[in-house]
């Protein structure tokens, strides 16, 4: 081999090795409505959304078979064309895309895309869209509230507190088991819900943890009528429900009837529903004083 093919086929390798090291991103239209939303532009080349999907599917295990990590961002139209505005570029341009999907890589909802097909990845991806704009809606309501009028403190941090206090002693209550809450707080167009799953007593730690909490202190902040469900399994004995309201900041029991109906009700058209077998549908149970819990008293 000539000296100038060993220098090509050393360069190939190089760029091939180098880029294994450059991450991608791939924005992701992830429902019908979105993609008819993107049609408008004419540099958009898509006509139908289930080829739209396939094309995307073969890009990423294109991208996974030259050894790169690949994330998943899903793009949003609406957010787009206000990206544009505020940067000044047209939406109607294959590089303005890029410049958002790249926006997104640092600032939206994602996955990392490990070979998993898209009928998992999609719903995977919509989740956590969801929880991603749970959490910043409940930490702008927080970051908002301002200072008590009464004692003067941050609300925010008071109510991100007092929540962390109650579902300490929540779960301390709950004693062993495996654990599964679900907190709900109306928002202003929509309902906030949070889940999270404990072990016995043990206080979660880590980004569940920290998005149940502060969907809890954004009730607390805005004095919302939320709820709490917690539902608690262990080994050879039947799954138990317990349930709570949240009112001036602390979680009230709800009684046997009312989780009974909470859990047997559709709560689309109101019509009962089967219980459900194997599970006991109980009162909330009491929570016990904290004496640091000033919340009733000063906000």
């Amino acid at each position: 081999m000539t000296r100038t093919g060993t220098t090509t086929t050393t360069t190939t390798r190089l760029r091939r090795a180098l880029r294994r090291e450059v991450p991608s991103t791939v924005g992701l239209l992830a429902d019908a409505q979105d993609f008819a939303a993107m049609r408008r532009y004419r540099t958009f080349a898509f006509d139908d959304h289930t080829t739209y999907l396939q094309q995307i599917e073969a890009l990423l295990k294109t991208l996974a078979t030259q050894g790169g990590h690949t994330t998943v961002a899903l793009f949003d139209p609406e957010e787009y064309e206000v990206y544009c505005a505020e940067t000044a570029i047209d939406p109607d341009h294959p590089t303005s895309r890029s410049r958002f999907t790249a926006h997104l890589a640092t600032t939206g909802a994602r996955v990392t895309y490990t070979g998993q097909p898209l009928s998992t990845l999609l719903p995977e991806l919509v989740d956590t869209a969801v929880r991603h704009a749970t959490w910043e809606y409940a930490t702008t309501v927080l970051a908002t509230a301002g200072d008590c009028a009464t004692c003067g403190k941050d609300i925010g941090k008071a109510a991100f507190a007092q929540a962390s206090r109650l579902l300490a002693r929540l779960l301390e209550a709950a004693g062993p088991g495996a654990h599964h809450l679900v907190c709900s707080v109306p928002a202003a167009d929509d309902q906030l819900l949070a889940v999270l799953h404990a072990h016995d007593t043990t206080h979660p730690e880590g980004a569940e943890a920290a998005e149940f909490t502060a969907v809890l202190a954004a009730g607390i902040a805005l004095a919302a009528p939320g709820g709490l469900v917690l539902r608690t399994t262990g080994p050879a004995t039947r799954d138990r429900l317990h349930g709570w309201r949240l009112t001036d900041g602390t979680l009230t029991p709800l009684t046997e009837a009312e989780v009974f109906a909470a859990y047997c009700t559709d709560a689309r058209t109101g019509e009962p529903l089967s219980p459900e077998p194997g599970v006991d549908y109980r009162a909330g149970f009491p929570l016990a004083p904290d004496p640091d819990d000033e919340w009733p008293a000063h906000h």
